[in-house]
């Protein structure tokens, strides 16, 4: 199964992934140091995260999930620093809604 799936951290930040070998216990490849420095070793101590599943497809191509997730990560503004984790594809300011 092939899964596209959204992460939301406790402080409403976001990080769009995918997995094309779909894993129960497979949270992402954020950038753990972006993570890090927005959380308190406090608030690090009891740390909850939402994992949901956006998208998925029993025979799309790896190209085709790819492609879908960077649609998914512009759509959510997940690239947008402000927003979320993911920093690939580079937010540009054009394409933030006003």
């Amino acid at each position: 199964m092939n899964i596209i799936f959204k992460i939301t951290y406790p402080n409403g930040k976001i990080y769009i992934g995918s997995d094309t070998a779909y894993s129960i216990n497979y949270f992402g490849s954020a950038n753990r140091d972006l993570i890090f420095k927005d959380f308190s070793w406090e608030q690090q101590r009891d740390f909850t995260i939402r994992k949901e599943i956006l998208w998925e497809s029993k025979d799309a191509s790896k190209s085709e999930v790819i492609k879908r997730e960077m649609q998914l990560i512009r759509e959510l503004k997940a690239n947008n620093p402000d927003i979320g984790y993911n920093r690939h594809p580079p937010f540009k300011v054009s394409e933030f809604s006003f």
